[in-house]
C-alpha cells in the first residue's frame, strides 16, 4: 500500500508538470489571469503531492522531516505540508530539517520549484512566437 501511494503521488506531481510542456495556448496572451491561475494550481499541485510523500513516509514509519527549534507542534500534516511549501517557494527557513531519503526528495522539489517560473516564462514566449 505505502509503495502505491508513493507511484500514485509521484504520477500526479509528473502529469501535472507534463501540462506545463504540452503544446497548446490557454489564451493566447503573455500575461493574463487564466495563466496566472494555470501556474498556481501546478504550484499547489506539486506542493501538495510532495507533502502527502512526506506524510506516507512518516506514516509508513520512515520520518523525512524533523523539526527543531523550541517550537514543536507534534502535527504530522502540519509539519509535512509546511516544509513542502518552504522547500518549494524558498531554500526554508532550517526550522523543519529533512533526514535520509527525505534529503533527496527535499533536492528535488526544490529543483522543480526553481524552474517552474522559468519553464512557465519560456513556454508563454515559445506559444506566443508560434
Amino acid at each position: 500500500m505505502f509503495y502505491l501511494l508513493i507511484v500514485l503521488v509521484s504520477i500526479c506531481i509528473f502529469m501535472s508538470l507534463r501540462n506545463l510542456f504540452l503544446p497548446y495556448r490557454i489564451e493566447g496572451k503573455l500575461v493574463s489571469f487564466e495563466n496566472f491561475l494555470y501556474l498556481g494550481i501546478i504550484y499547489v499541485t506539486v506542493l501538495i503531492g510532495f507533502g502527502l510523500i512526506y506524510l506516507v513516509f512518516s506514516f509508513n514509519g520512515e520520518p523525512i522531516v524533523k523539526e527543531t527549534g523550541m517550537v514543536e507542534s507534534h502535527n504530522i500534516f502540519e509539519t509535512c505540508f509546511y516544509f513542502s511549501a518552504m522547500t518549494l517557494f524558498s531554500v526554508g527557513h532550517g526550522d523543519v530539517i529533512p533526514q535520509g531519503l527525505g534529503r533527496i526528495i527535499a533536492v528535488i522539489e526544490a529543483l522543480i520549484g526553481y524552474t517552474l517560473p522559468a519553464a512557465f516564462v519560456a513556454r508563454a514566449v515559445f506559444d506566443r512566437e508560434q
